[in-house]
């Protein structure tokens, strides 16, 4: 039997960045809002920049209770994918962006890949909101906001995830969510 070499770990870098690349793609409010995502391993943390539009009482100023409910509800969706979608990928299976194996130097994301993976991890592959609660703790400041979700259960068909946003400090939570999500048919469910 022979045996592969490992993949290097550049190359399973930018087969990951890519995947997450193409999942937020899929999603084009969330380049509306402005929203990036910071992988580190299999954790992300979502981040809303501050900008002016985003303020919903220009008296205080406190960015707006539907913006923040929307970073909190694309927070979750997008690690509940990620989550489902990591566990694919660890296991040497298809990826949005097509079987794991070695990239190549030419292998960076672009545009056409990120649109070639597009129907396979499309809007129609996502999660679907049952319900979302949300808790807003204190007024969202005119800074950056930050949040990392939390799925607490995930099987076949539904899936509950916890979220939490901050801005300055991890600890003093500006708002935190849970939700409830109808999970997408497994492809071979089709």
């Amino acid at each position: 039997m022979i045996r592969r070499p490992p993949e290097p770990v550049q190359s399973v870098k930018r087969r990951r960045d890519r995947a997450l690349a193409a999942l937020i793609e899929g999603v084009p409010y969330i380049s509306f809002l402005g929203i990036a995502f910071d992988r580190r391993g299999d954790e992300l943390t979502a981040v809303l920049p501050f900008a002016e539009r985003l303020i919903g009482n220009p008296a205080l100023p406190a960015i707006h209770g539907g913006a923040t409910a929307a970073f909190l509800e694309t927070a979750a969706i997008i690690e509940l994918s990620w989550s489902t979608m990591w566990e694919g990928m660890e296991s040497g299976a298809a990826g949005p962006s097509g079987p794991a194996g070695p990239a190549g130097p030419d292998d960076a994301p672009d545009r056409d890949a990120v649109r070639a993976a597009r129907p396979r991890v499309g809007v129609a592959r996502l999660p679907k909101t049952i319900d979302f609660t949300v808790d807003y703790l204190r007024p969202g400041l005119p800074r950056d906001a930050y949040a990392r979700a939390r799925v607490n259960r995930s099987g076949r068909r539904y899936a509950s995830v916890h979220v939490e946003a901050w801005q300055d400090n991890r600890a003093r939570l500006f708002a935190q969510a849970t939700g409830h999500f109808l999970m997408p048919p497994a492809a071979d469910d089709d």
